[in-house]
């Protein structure tokens, strides 16, 4: 949404749409731009919002925006700065920030953290959870993904209600059980983690890109040291186990 400047709005009834309707708005009107590119005008209007430091970074989904800071010797000044330029930032550009909706998430595996200092925006406290709705995806602060489970299940559990519905009727069984949920094996899982990576091998700018290295004999990768059962969980080394195990060639 635009302040302070003319805005043309075309009504579209369906794609491909014969009949366009425009309306022309007075400038001092702020109006929301509904439409199927209102998401991407968004992106490129919120473009030159970025983050000054390496070890900050700033996501930016529609109108979803995420900053996570790396904090190293308890030195957090980078990472309030950011904070207060995404306001300053904000307001400069006629955009309101939703402190009300803002949270902060700490994630720390050592044994003796200390509680860091709350963090204010736009004269609001910003409160600290243990987890979060991120596009979807629950993530709690221990990295793990019973929260998330619990609701996928949750959701699963309401829609199995039209499958004792169809079960009443006596509709034959295999017309209601998908072949994929009696495999041990999720392959839609197994399909997308593959070309998630297969893109990361084929764009070497990616900061992932050097983890998948190649082995000589062309076919395997070589395997990533892990200490933690956190970390050989993660996405790189299972990963590279799942290639290696599916004996997949991915050329570098």
């Amino acid at each position: 949404m635009l302040p302070a400047a003319p805005q043309d709005i075309a009504n579209l009834e369906s794609i491909g749409a014969t009949t366009t309707t425009y309306l022309r708005q007075d400038p001092n009107t702020i109006v929301v731009l509904a439409f199927v590119l209102s998401p991407l005008l968004f992106s490129l209007y919120t473009n030159s919002c970025t983050s000054s430091h390496q070890s900050i970074k700033l996501l930016k989904f529609a109108d979803d925006t995420t900053l996570i800071g790396l904090i190293s010797d308890g030195d957090e000044s980078a990472y309030r700065w950011e904070a207060d330029h995404l306001v300053t930032w904000c307001h400069q550009n006629n955009l309101e920030l939703n402190a009300l909706k803002t949270v902060e998430m700490i994630v720390d595996f050592r044994k003796n953290s200390a509680s860091p200092a709350t963090i204010t925006l736009c004269d609001s406290t910003i409160d600290t959870v243990e987890s979060f709705r991120f596009l979807g995806t629950i993530i709690s602060q221990d990295l793990k993904w019973e929260l998330n489970i619990s609701s996928l299940i949750k959701k699963a559990e309401q829609r199995m209600y039209f499958l004792r519905q169809l079960k009443k009727f006596n509709l034959q069984r295999t017309m209601m059980v998908h072949p994929h949920l009696l495999h041990h094996h999720l392959d839609l899982y197994t399909s997308r983690t593959l070309r998630r990576a297969g893109k990361i091998v084929a764009d070497p700018s990616h900061p992932g890109h050097k983890l998948f290295e190649t082995l000589p004999s062309g076919r395997r990768l070589r395997s990533i040291r892990t200490k933690t059962s956190c970390h050989k969980n993660s996405f790189f080394p299972s990963t590279t186990s799942l290639i290696n195990k599916a004996r997949t060639y991915m050329p570098h």
